[in-house]
């Protein structure tokens, strides 16, 4: 087959040409849109401040199976490091090179082609196929599938599952999917003291010797001791930062950024209420702010991991690993609608890199999991 007349690397050349860093769109889910409306799918656009997002369906079954995607990519970095530009994607050695191409525009294209393949097999279709694409999943986040998901639900739509084409592989197609994910909270805290010169510390506060028990104390504690899917909860402190570089001043503030990644063991409030327990017993005089990027989620055995574990055994020599590791992605929100939520998607070793790349075999063989996935599920 000449790759070049390719459907699915067709489709991930022309939105990896479409330079668009997050959270802008630039033109690709006008591109995907155009392939739906000519496959019967409904596609309303659904903007949210900056971020531009696309909620498509066919059907009106029962049971819903959505496929999340985004059109956002990082940014490039230094252009010149590129064997060839990162926007205008190029084929070589049997692989389509191009930023986005594994992250997650190359996915994005086997979600499409095979639904188009799919509606062709089977116009009549039982049951409700969808899509929810957003432009804002690499950076904030704020406006994308958050919002979708929350403008959904506020009338009434129902998923139940949610596949996500995340890069999820590591050395082939479906070594890995991924059935979970750890929560993500940041806190930001100021430690205030009292400013005054180094050589009269009894007229000063000096918040970062204050504080300094404290976070030692936080970063041993130990939240919980994680269960058979997820590792223990963690805590890294990702910033500190005091003074203006004066060496015989003493600060009045203390800064301090903290991140937790944390499973089903332990929640939000509980995370909450140790820290500033903690705080209080130092008698710290201090502000804190908490930023809850995601709630962990779990899917347990059912019929959409039941459908994906089918489907790579079909395709694949050996059975994937199921794990919950890495960072957040946007089936955070979808399973906030009940729904069960799998990742499946590329090899992830070139994502966010020079050169980021997919297998041009590899794409093809995803678009037809992603088929045989519909397949299993909508056709009941």
């Amino acid at each position: 087959m000449n790759h070049k007349i390719c459907p699915v690397v067709m489709l991930a050349q022309q939105l990896i040409e479409r330079r668009s860093i997050s959270p802008e769109d630039a033109g690709c889910q006008d591109i995907i849109a155009q392939h739906l409306n000519c496959f019967g799918f409904t596609v309303e656009p659904m903007h949210f401040g900056d971020t531009k997002n696309l909620w498509a369906w066919r059907g009106s079954g029962e049971k819903t199976l959505v496929f999340v995607a985004h059109t956002d990519v990082v940014p490039a970095g230094d252009e010149t490091l590129w064997t060839t530009p990162p926007f205008m994607p190029s084929i070589r050695d049997g692989s389509l090179y191009g930023r986005g191409a594994a992250d997650m525009k190359g996915s994005l294209a086997a979600m499409i082609i095979a639904a188009e393949r799919f509606v062709e097999a089977h116009p009549n279709h039982r049951q409700k196929l969808a899509f929810i694409i957003t432009s804002d999943e690499e950076a904030s986040g704020v406006n994308g599938t958050s919002k979708v998901v929350q403008a959904l639900m506020a009338r009434n739509e129902k998923v139940d599952y949610g596949l996500v084409g995340e890069p999820s592989s590591t050395e082939r197609i479906g070594d890995v999917i991924k059935n979970g994910r750890r929560g993500s909270l940041t806190a930001q805290l100021c430690i205030q003291g009292v400013q005054g010169h180094v050589a009269y510390p009894h007229l000063a506060q000096n918040p970062i010797h204050q504080a300094l028990g404290a976070l030692k104390e936080l970063s041993m504690i130990e939240w919980d001791q994680g269960n058979a899917f997820f590792p223990p909860t963690s805590v890294q402190i990702t910033g500190l930062k005091a003074g203006n570089g004066v060496s015989n001043l003493i600060p009045d503030q203390l800064h301090v950024q903290f991140n937790f990644r944390f499973n089903t063991e332990s929640t939000y409030s509980m995370i909450k209420n140790q820290v500033e327990n903690l705080l209080e017993r130092y008698a710290l005089d201090y502000q804190i702010t908490w930023i809850l990027s995601g709630e962990p989620f779990l899917t347990p055995k059912g019929e959409l991991l039941d459908a994906v574990l089918n489907t790579v055994q079909h395709y694949c020599d050996k059975p994937p690993d199921i794990l919950t590791t890495g960072g957040t992605s946007d089936g955070r929100f979808i399973a906030l609608m009940g729904a069960q939520v799998v990742e499946l998607g590329p090899i992830n070793h070139s994502i966010h890199k020079v050169n980021e790349s997919v297998s041009i075999a590899d794409l093809q063989l995803l678009t037809k999991m992603y088929q045989r996935i519909m397949e299993q599920l909508l056709l009941t």
